[in-house]
């Protein structure tokens, strides 16, 4: 038994499937070569012991050992220390790598998922739209003149940005060439194509249990 474990919902309606973001954990291990194994909490009836361990009620949280972590970043974060293929060992390359990950959370994620909520429920969008268009504009161009993020190389702030980028509706939200290339390019990583097979067969169980 490993003394990694990736805590994930036992089971989720089929929208969400494949974007879960035990996903992000699992795509990390997969692409350190750590080994990790998968426990669950109820999605329904969730408890004051899920709680405990991530007081907002999600997923994932992290267990390595003693130490808990809960987020999706901050797990990703541990998990690129223990590993040169996801984080740089050399200062310049980690700082890179860091702003980066900071980046395709609060300056992308947290304009993406608000915009992408409201698309789906109806809710006027304000000026989230406008404010999307600029962010991601801005990643175009970074992306138009690179290929990854940090370091010149793949790191975990590509694993995070791809995760953020590949979500249907912002995919299709405008005309970004270098994004979709740079989605599909990171996302066709064999360790990307491992986890989200084995989140999908995660549920599809879930699913026989439950029917």
């Amino acid at each position: 038994m490993s003394e990694l474990v990736i805590w994930t919902y036992d089971w989720v309606p089929e929208m969400p499937r494949g974007f879960v973001r035990d996903m992000r954990l699992r795509w990390a291990c997969e692409e350190a070569g750590l080994e990790y194994d998968v426990r669950t909490v109820p999605f329904e009836n969730r408890g004051a012991e899920h709680l405990e361990r991530q007081p907002f009620g999600q997923v994932p949280f992290l267990s390595d050992g003693d130490l808990r972590i809960f987020e999706s970043g901050a797990g990703l974060l541990h998990l690129a220390r223990k590993s040169e293929t996801l984080m740089p060992g050399d200062a310049a390359g980690q700082a890179e790598t860091l702003e980066w990950v900071i980046a395709a959370l609060n300056s992308i994620e947290m304009v993406s998922v608000p915009w992408w909520f409201l698309q789906m429920t109806g809710g006027d969008e304000g000026g989230l739209a406008g404010w999307l268009e600029g962010r991601l504009g801005h990643v175009e161009r970074v992306l138009g003149e690179r290929e990854y993020l940090a370091a010149g190389r793949f790191t975990v702030a590509d694993l995070l940005m791809a995760d953020v980028l590949r979500v249907p509706k912002v995919r299709e939200f405008g005309d970004r060439p270098a994004t979709q290339a740079y989605v599909a390019r990171i996302t066709n990583r064999p360790a990307f194509q491992r986890a989200h097979a084995a989140q999908m067969a995660h549920f599809a169980a879930a699913d026989a249990a439950r029917g």
